[in-house]
């Protein structure tokens, strides 16, 4: 046994050393243990996170946490630290931190909307050296790029974007917007498209279109050709994970029209709107449409139609407040527009199988009359036709299928409610998406000073600005007189106006593949330079025809031929009885209406005009019983098929999200004389 004093003597040796060992091992601990930065993977953690660990890295990793950092900040909308942090990297980078700062300074230049930029960023960047994850976002930056604009280099990016996707709910969103940008390209784009050898996923997203297009009135028929075209097709990633409108295709059922209940105001101010409706309605069900027989008792409009102005401003009395009467002439106009191209009306047939009941909405509530029709065996409710009615139906709970002829204030989609209605906003949608189309893009509002030129100027300005248009002037004008009043002064119109200020629905950000790109926020612009006058290059007018005789004189007494300002107008100018002299005087001037007053069916407007003794207004609305009888007859296709359309009396009609029915007007001009097609 060794003494004390040698062990205490060990002991005492070996302190320092276990001491020593205890602090360096401390020390050790306390070091910065940053894992290394991969800037080729996901960045999942905050933009503090990234900066906290630039702090505590070393020169060799701060550059990737740098980068990650940034990626953090450009998805957290944080943009000014993003460029502090972009402009503060090292001028030397490797090749993979060069790749990523490409990426970087593209994804902010689209940010910031300036997409010529952020594609020449996109040039430089060898995709074969980016990993799965920077490919994915390389190609939701290039589908950014396109600003929505359904184009092949767009196709081919959602393409190319598909199979890098792990997650299935972004597989599922890059299948849906492949699908609808596919469905989107117009016929000139599909017949110009040049398909490589290797591109069979492309030759197969094409040919599921072509399946579409070629059976879309057919759901049965649609059904069978998706099957069919998954079979063809097992490889493509649209036949394991079908597009959701199309998955809607296959589960879509037909609902039965076996009893129809037709609810309309039978009694009151708005019963001649309701006849007219009723009449258009029984005589598409009943095949007696183009007839030659002799025509029934015309219908005289109340006081509400007689003065358009009192009427339009009341939602519930008039059903299409843009339609005017006829200022006392009730001769057919002589000179009938000429048959519309492409504008082949479909009526669904006639059936003597189908039952329909109509209910007066004018002594019943209609929660009651609803409870009525159902326990009367209705599969189906066409009706009502007042704004405040639409709206006590959908706040019913009744679960029956309705075809409302109006729509409430604030839209509700409901399964089982679709909207159709004559309106001034459906023709003021129109008219942004006619006068877009013919290439304008400063145009001016001139409306009447009421309730009516307001609802215009609302929906006009709403739907200019979702088309990527900027600001809408408008100008209100008054009465007849105070036009008379401006005409014998020699003070004309010029053409300028207020901006309108409308606030767009904010738009959703798109986040896929890591990658978040926010909505642009876009401050309202404070002025226009149209508003001082000379660059407004169309007019947009709402006017009877009696107003319109002073209202085009007097834009010719400030306007220079040599402008080469358009002029447009909607339905309420067009009445029966307008002469040469007239339609000499508006040359020039283009106007919509429905299509049955626009040539496309020249016998039935003949007829209708008789029987309604030659007032328009009520020939649109025997137009939308018509139309009404057809649309109540694909109600399930409207409802559950997306991309739905019909080619209506009362225009080319097709079904938004919300079933709320969308007309296409026909558009026409006068020209020399001649009511023609506008070109």
């Amino acid at each position: 046994m060794l003494p004390s004093k040698v062990v205490r003597s060990k002991a005492g040796r070996s302190l320092p050393l276990l001491l020593a060992a205890l602090i360096f091992a401390g020390c050790t601990g306390q070091a910065p243990q940053t894992p290394p930065a991969n800037v080729q993977g996901a960045a999942t953690g905050t933009s503090d996170y990234y900066l906290q660990q630039i702090q505590q890295s070393s020169d060799d990793n701060k550059v990737g946490w740098q980068l990650l950092a940034i990626r953090a900040l450009l998805n957290e909308g944080k943009l000014p630290q993003a460029n502090q942090q972009l402009s503060q990297l090292p001028q030397q980078l490797d090749a993979t931190q060069s790749q990523e700062q490409l990426l970087l300074q593209a994804q902010l230049h689209v940010i910031e909307q300036n997409f010529p930029l952020a594609a020449d960023r996109l040039k430089q960047v060898d995709v074969a050296s980016l990993s799965k994850d920077q490919q994915a976002r390389y190609y939701q930056l290039q589908i950014a790029i396109g600003q929505g604009r359904p184009t092949l280099d767009v196709l081919r990016a959602y393409i190319a974007q598909e199979p890098l996707l792990a997650n299935p709910a972004e597989k599922q969103a890059n299948i849906d917007a492949t699908w609808q940008a596919l469905s989107q390209m117009t016929q000139d784009q599909l017949n110009n498209v040049t398909i490589n050898a290797n591109e069979n996923v492309l030759q197969g997203w094409l040919d599921l279109l072509g399946v579409y297009k070629a059976n879309s009135n057919d759901p049965d028929m649609l059904k069978a050709g998706i099957s069919d075209w998954q079979n063809r097709y097992p490889y493509n990633p649209a036949a394991k994970m079908l597009p959701s409108a199309l998955s809607q295709v296959k589960n879509f059922q037909q609902g039965s029209t076996g009893k129809i209940a037709l609810l309309l105001p039978l009694s009151g101010q708005a019963q001649v709107f309701a006849n007219a409706i009723q009449q258009g309605f029984n005589d598409a069900k009943n095949g007696t449409l183009m007839q030659s027989a002799a025509p029934a008792a015309p219908i005289q409009a109340p006081d509400a139609t007689a003065n358009p102005d009192a009427a339009a401003t009341d939602a519930n009395a008039v059903v299409s407040p843009s339609a005017a009467p006829t200022d006392g002439t009730t001769q057919p106009d002589a000179a009938q527009p000429q048959p519309v191209a492409s504008s082949n009306v479909e009526t669904a047939a006639p059936s003597g199988n189908t039952q329909v009941q109509v209910y007066d909405t004018s002594t019943q509530p209609v929660d009651q009359l609803l409870t009525q029709a159902q326990n009367d065996g209705a599969t189906l409710v066409v009706g009502p036709l007042l704004k405040n009615q639409v709206e006590q139906v959908v706040a019913s709970p009744t679960a029956l299928n309705v075809l409302a002829l109006n729509e409430p204030e604030t839209i509700q989609n409901r399964p089982n409610i679709c909207y159709f209605a004559l309106s001034p906003e459906d023709e003021a949608r129109d008219a942004a998406h006619h006068m877009w189309d013919q290439g304008k893009r400063s145009p001016l509002l001139l409306v009447p000073r009421s309730s009516l030129g307001d609802r215009v100027i609302k929906a006009f300005a709403t739907e200019w600005q979702q088309l990527g248009g900027g600001t809408v002037l408008q100008q209100q004008f008054g009465s007849t007189a105070e036009l008379k009043q401006g005409i014998n002064s020699g003070a004309g119109i010029r053409l300028s106006g207020t901006p309108v200020n409308v606030q767009p629905a904010q738009p959703q950000g798109v986040t896929i593949a890591g990658l978040n790109i926010p909505a642009p926020v876009s401050d309202a612009p404070a002025a226009d330079t149209a508003s001082s006058g000379g660059s407004v290059d169309s007019v947009y007018i709402i006017a009877t025809q009696s107003e319109l005789t002073l209202i085009k004189p007097m834009i010719a007494m400030r306007v220079s031929s040599r402008d080469n300002v358009s002029l447009y107008a909607s339905s309420r100018s067009n009445q029966a009885g307008a002469g040469p002299d007239y339609r000499l005087e508006l040359d020039g001037l283009q106007f919509s209406d429905v299509p049955l007053l626009s040539g496309a069916n020249t016998a039935l407007m003949q007829q209708a005009a008789k029987k309604f003794n030659n007032d328009y207004s009520l020939v649109r609305l025997y137009a939308m019983g018509i139309d009404a009888w057809s649309l109540a007859n694909h109600f399930s296709e409207m409802r559950q098929l997306p991309g739905f359309q019909l080619k209506g009396n009362t225009g080319n009609l097709s079904a938004t999200q919300d079933c709320v029915i969308n007309r296409k007007l026909a558009w026409s001009q006068y020209r020399q004389g001649q009511i023609v097609p506008a070109s």
